[in-house]
């Protein structure tokens, strides 16, 4: 579309405009398509200047901006140049992927400050957020490097001694600085060490402690914070509390704050670092109260216990007994114990922050992918709401629909991060749609305890017999809830159950040092129904299906970026009672499956870890691809899985290893440091397998690399060290 069509012919004169209308007006066509290409070089014209700073370049520009000050692309452009020409060529969306992929506009126009700070410290802190989004502490090794201090220095005009001794620097151990001592070894210690002949940078052991060496310690778990929760108390004692509602061993970190300018070194308050006892106790106004790293009010009080109350000591096996009006505090364990003569008799709360890998699971983080129709009714619980229960709330939903006061469509909001101890049972008519979620930034926790002696007190989800023939199948959602004490049983001709950003805890509940208490036990029983099951972003325990084998087709299951985990490799974490073959077709995309499975049909399953052995009825539909799945499995197809490609005498080498395989840890399902490369980046993109695809840790590690190779000190030995 031109500016003036009509600029061009409005300049002729008055004869040829008569002549030229007399013959159909072809000499202002022509004039027209000539000036919209005059407007085309204007635009080019005026768009050049805007093309000389890289604030206000065009995207397809910023490549050779970059080349003009010597900006090196990070590895992994030349696999978005090749999806690119996969996708259909030269288009403009392949066109712009290539350009961010070749010289992000951000990078470009830091790369000459970048270089004029070569060789700082904090700059290299820097690029680790910017380049792979992890904080980080960076720490000259020559500093830290035992040696002999010169004891005197003569020089001068008149050959005066001068002391150049450097106690400082390089010094030993104090023995009576304990402080100094509980830092040692880590990312801020001040303690010496003797010289290694390991590179910082070695792929097989990382950390030398070399002369010229310099080390970025990351920390890739994020902090997780959970707001006035209840705490957790003991059975056994009614003094005795964990922070973790569900009774096991939480590890608080710092809650990071931002550091003063961009030529400071990262602290102890700049990273997600774990609590430490000591620290705690020297520092304890700088990690406690609100607004910090936790908080503790006990007996519904307004204010928080006083910093005043609070003494910091070791509970392991709960040994060290609290006097009367002290708070005792482990911020290693995640504990808290009170007096025995005056512990709380209407309830702890706790505001905590712990560590995890990525936004999976019930959790108070941003969740972008929920939608809300604008024709569902709204039905708030919590504190200060219409409604205190849940059960209140779906009774008044029921109501309404029968009543015809709302449309099928309803939702259940909780909002607030505490306790429900409530039975919970759903019966759906035909087109309902009910959504049961968390309000953002809200953990609420749904207890299933010991109800009924005559029946199981699982969280039930029904629709009649004699609805199967009346409508569309009922749909209900469950959206950021942690559930624990039971499972859920779906029952009947339910359409379909989601499960997003949600946690069933694997064996129903844990033991102080995450074990599970009913390993053996469900997180979801598919009872004779034909519900399609989607489980996303989710931790959850075994699956059972319980159905029909001649009669009814074999259920959907979804699974998604979540953990299935039977708490051992060689459960059924997919199975019919009995292990038998469970009636179903699973499609896993990204998912970690600790256990084994015996299903019907495996349709589909990619950049996916199966722990345990796999057994499948219907092997000549589907496709497993990308994945790992142990050796003795009978699966349908296999492309480019593993420990296919490495062939059976290195099996063993390429097996998945975890940092940790309990829930409640922070390193639940992470892959560990030393696990094999096939699986650390044997996904199709070369990311690794398993739930945390997403993260794409091998890329992150890759391109840091690149950048601390670029911007390290000359003639240093830098290497990235991970301390989680």
């Amino acid at each position: 579309m031109t500016r003036e069509p009509d600029g061009l012919a409005e300049l002729l004169p008055q004869w040829h405009r008569l002549r030229d209308a007399e013959a159909g007006e072809p000499l202002r066509a022509l004039l027209a398509v000539i000036a919209e290409q005059v407007d085309l070089v204007r635009e080019g014209v005026e768009r050049s200047y805007d093309d000389w700073f890289v604030e206000t370049a065009a995207p397809w520009v910023l490549p050779y901006l970059g080349d003009l000050v010597g900006y090196r692309p990070l590895p992994g452009y030349e696999r978005v140049l090749a999806t690119g020409l996969r996708d259909g060529g030269p288009t403009e969306a392949s066109r712009l992927r290539l350009a961010e992929a070749l010289a992000p506009r951000r990078d470009v126009a830091a790369t000459v400050a970048n270089r004029r700070r070569k060789g700082t410290l904090a700059l290299l802190e820097e690029l680790s957020v910017s380049v792979a989004g992890w904080p980080a502490r960076a720490v000259e090794f020559s500093r830290l490097t035992a040696h002999h201090q010169p004891v005197k220095l003569y020089g001068g005009a008149g050959g005066a001694a001068a002391d150049a001794r450097r106690l400082g620097r390089g010094r030993l151990a104090d023995l009576r600085d304990g402080s100094a001592l509980d830092l040692a070894g880590g990312p801020f210690g001040a303690v010496a060490r003797s010289v290694d002949v390991r590179r910082a940078g070695s792929g097989h052991r990382q950390g030398g402690y070399t002369p010229a060496g310099v080390g970025l310690f990351v920390w890739r778990l994020k902090p997780y914070h959970v707001t006035n929760a209840p705490a957790y108390c003991v059975d056994r004692a009614r003094h005795l509390y964990t922070f973790s509602i569900l009774g096991n061993d939480t590890p608080l970190v710092t809650r990071p704050e931002p550091e003063p300018s961009t030529a400071a070194i990262a602290t102890l308050d700049h990273v997600p670092a774990a609590i430490r006892r000591r620290q705690l106790a020297d520092r304890l106004a700088d990690y406690y109260g609100p607004g910090k790293s936790f908080t503790i009010w006990r007996d519904g009080q307004d204010e928080p216990v006083p910093p005043s109350d609070l003494v910091v000591a070791d509970l392991t096996d709960w040994r060290y007994r609290a006097r009367r009006g002290q708070v005792v505090v482990d911020p290693e364990l995640g504990r808290i114990a009170f007096g025995s003569r005056s512990a709380p008799r209407h309830g702890v709360w706790v505001t905590y922050h712990h560590a995890f890998a990525d936004d999976m699971g019930g959790g108070e983080y941003e969740r972008e992918d929920r939608e809300t129709s604008p024709a569902a009714e709204v039905y708030r619980v919590g504190p200060g709401c219409a409604y205190q229960r849940i059960m209140d709330a779906y009774r008044q939903w029921r109501h309404d629909r029968r009543g015809g006061r709302c449309g099928p469509e309803g939702v259940i909001e909780i909002t607030h991060s505490g306790a429900y101890q409530e039975q919970l049972d759903f019966d759906l008519d035909p087109g309902d749609r009910l959504e049961v979620r968390a309000t953002e930034g809200t953990r609420p926790v749904i207890r299933l305890l010991d109800w009924y002696s005559n029946r199981p007190d699982a969280l039930n989800i029904r629709a009649g017999e004699d609805h199967e023939e009346r409508g569309e199948g009922p749909r209900l959602v469950l959206d950021g809830l942690l559930i624990a004490g039971r499972g859920l049983n779906v029952t009947g001709p339910v359409g379909a159950v989601v499960l997003r950003h949600c946690t069933l805890v694997p064996g129903w509940s844990l033991e102080p040092e995450c074990e599970p208490r009913s390993p053996d036990e469900p997180s979801l029983v598919l009872e004779r129904t034909t519900a399609c099951v989607q489980i996303e972003r989710s931790v959850l325990g075994t699956i059972e299906v319980i159905g029909e084998e001649v009669r009814t087709d074999p259920l959907a299951i979804h699974l998604r970026d979540s953990i299935l985990d039977a708490t051992g490799h060689d459960r059924p974490a997919l199975s019919a009672p009995d292990c038998r073959h469970a009636h179903a077709v699973l499609y896993a995309h990204r998912a970690t499956v600790i256990g084994e499975v015996h299903t019907h049909a495996v349709e589909i399953g990619e950049n996916s870890v199966f722990t345990g052995r796999m057994h499948v009825a219907r092997r000549g539909v589907g496709c497993l691809r990308f994945s790992y799945v142990p050796p003795g499995s009978r699966t349908p197809r296999r492309h480019r899985c593993q420990p296919d490609l490495v062939g059976a005498e290195e099996a063993w080498r390429v097996r998945p290893r975890f940092s940790g395989e309990r829930y409640g840890t922070p390193v639940y399902g992470q892959l560990a440091a030393g696990c094999a490369e096939e699986i650390r980046r044997g996904a199709e993109d070369g990311a690794e397998m398993g739930a945390f695809h997403d993260l794409y840790q091998p890329q992150r590690e890759d391109s840091l690399r690149a950048r601390l190779a670029e911007y390290a000190p000359a003639g240093t030995d830098a290497g990235v060290i991970a301390v989680t």
